[in-house]
């Protein structure tokens, strides 16, 4: 049997209090499993925001969607996530990764680093918050997400959670911008991933970052400001993009059901703009996960 569906909506911008919690309690209305906050500068802090949002909520976990290990030093981030976890009642998913975005580290005055570097620092702070961990016996769920290969080792050896975000780096862009993956490339990705992960005994959960939703009888003039962005790609190349939903309810929970079928993908994530055009498709995958 498949993993049943997860879903988690991705809340971006701070808010004052009121706001910040009828902001949570819509995820959870809307029938989301898990309320996550990424790790960037001029967006939400993380910890004050998710200990917020399990005090507005009394279903959903929360979690970070991810952390930017460049920006902490591991003994002082074990000690936020202990707290965290404690405060929300051991609702919290740590998701961890190498940090993309070169400006925001010179804004913060933080060294960058090779990728390399960066992988070696993430390493290092996974390595330490396990040790912390099983000095305190305290086991946060924790999601590794990356593209390269030395990243999927390291998910592969140490994630509950293995994310793939469907996309690359542009070289050299200091403001961190991504380029979609094909559906090919995508694939030679997972399937790198399950090479690393063949001796696990048990195997990790597989999240999906979304990039775009559109429930539509007119899938191309929804995507026509993709397509004027990016003239490389044909609309039927976009389409066949995993990260991209845009179609009718049904075309769109076959495709995920489809993805799970082929690549195990049972945990998926939506950004805070498409939270409210993707929770039809909750409500579906809720009813006939297997239809």
């Amino acid at each position: 049997m498949p993993r049943p569906f997860r879903f988690g909506a991705s809340l971006l911008t701070s808010a004052p209090a009121p706001e910040w919690r009828a902001r949570c309690r819509r995820v959870e209305e809307l029938g989301y499993d898990v309320i996550l906050v990424p790790d960037h500068l001029g967006l939400v802090a993380p910890f004050p925001a998710l200990v917020a949002a399990a005090e507005a909520t009394e279903r959903p976990r929360v979690g970070t969607f991810v952390l930017n290990a460049g920006f902490w030093n591991p003994a002082l981030l074990a000690r936020e996530v202990t707290t965290t976890n404690d405060l929300t009642g051991g609702r919290l998913e740590l998701g961890l990764g190498t940090g993309y975005v070169q400006a925001e580290h010179d804004t913060a005055g933080l060294p960058f680093g090779s990728p390399g570097e960066r992988v070696d620092h993430l390493r290092r702070t996974v390595e330490e918050l396990e040790r912390l961990r099983d000095t305190a016996g305290a086991r946060v769920p924790l999601l590794l997400g990356g593209n390269g290969d030395r990243m999927l080792r390291l998910t592969a050896e140490h994630a509950d959670i293995a994310a793939f975000t469907g996309a690359r780096l542009v070289p050299d862009d200091r403001d961190g911008k991504l380029a979609p993956l094909d559906a090919v490339a995508f694939g030679q990705r997972v399937a790198r991933y399950r090479e690393f992960a063949a001796g696990r005994e048990e195997p990790a959960e597989l999240n999906l970052l979304i990039q775009l939703v559109a429930v539509t009888d007119d899938p191309e003039s929804a995507l026509r400001p993709l397509l004027d962005r990016r003239p490389d790609l044909t609309l039927e190349q976009v389409l066949d993009l995993p990260t991209m939903l845009v179609g009718t309810l049904d075309h769109i929970t076959a495709k995920l059901r489809a993805l799970r079928d082929r690549y195990g993908f049972s945990y998926l994530t939506v950004l805070e703009p498409y939270m409210e055009a993707f929770a039809p498709v909750v409500e579906e995958l809720r009813r006939n996960p297997l239809a």
